[in-house]
């Protein structure tokens, strides 16, 4: 079976090898209320499209359907998350992504991996990046700082800091503000990789083909 760049990925999300029972199945949007609606659909990215009642239209993400049930606690945690990603944010996009990529590979967080190995394409990682992905910073590909993330959430995940020589190479490449917010993002995917495992949320559909490796069974 082929596995590297170029290789068909041979296991959809939604396959039934990869794909179980919820133990809290996301709340279908017919029954949101008013409430809900008006505050998770600020989360969504041209809530239209969705809306749309179009044939071709996405479905609502399951992600937000698992928020429902609980909205205001959800609309704290979104916009903690969405401050990566938002104006306000100082990390490289890269690196963001290879963050939030690296924790959902060592956690088998499948609902984080395979929407962000969407996400990681879009703000320039390349296929050959996503495979080294699982072999974390002793892979060839990465720069000496991407070594150094990579080494940061590794270490976050299996000693709940990171190393001081880890934190030196960072600190020489990033100011305070970056190392707190890079350190805010490994820790914030990590406890959102045990919620979404724990309930059992699945991976949206996708949207369009990743070539990306298939993330093993937990």
């Amino acid at each position: 079976m082929a596995t590297g760049p170029g290789a068909a990925n041979p296991e959809s999300p939604d396959s039934p090898a990869s794909a179980s029972a919820p133990r809290l199945p996301p709340l279908p949007f017919e029954q949101w209320d008013e409430e809900t609606r008006s505050t998770l659909l600020r989360y969504l990215r041209r809530p239209e499209l969705y809306l749309s009642g179009a044939p071709e239209a996405p479905p609502m993400p399951k992600a937000l359907g698992l928020f429902a049930h609980h909205v205001r606690l959800s609309e704290t945690f979104l916009a903690f998350t969405g401050l990566f990603a938002g104006d306000h944010a100082t990390l490289d996009p890269r690196y963001r992504e290879l963050l939030i990529l690296r924790v959902a590979w060592r956690t088998r967080s499948s609902y984080e991996w395979y929407q962000h190995t969407r996400i990681g394409v879009q703000a320039g990682l390349t296929t050959e990046q996503l495979y080294a992905v699982p072999h974390g910073a002793e892979a060839e590909v990465w720069t000496p700082v991407e070594r150094a993330l990579l080494a940061a959430a590794d270490q976050m995940i299996d000693q709940f800091r990171v190393g001081d020589d880890t934190w030196r190479l960072l600190a020489a490449e990033f100011d305070a503000g970056q190392l707190l917010e890079l350190s805010f993002v490994i820790g914030g995917y990590l406890c959102l990789a045990a919620v979404l495992n724990s309930v059992g949320l699945q991976p949206d559909p996708p949207t369009e083909p990743v070539d990306a490796p298939v993330l093993p069974p937990a």
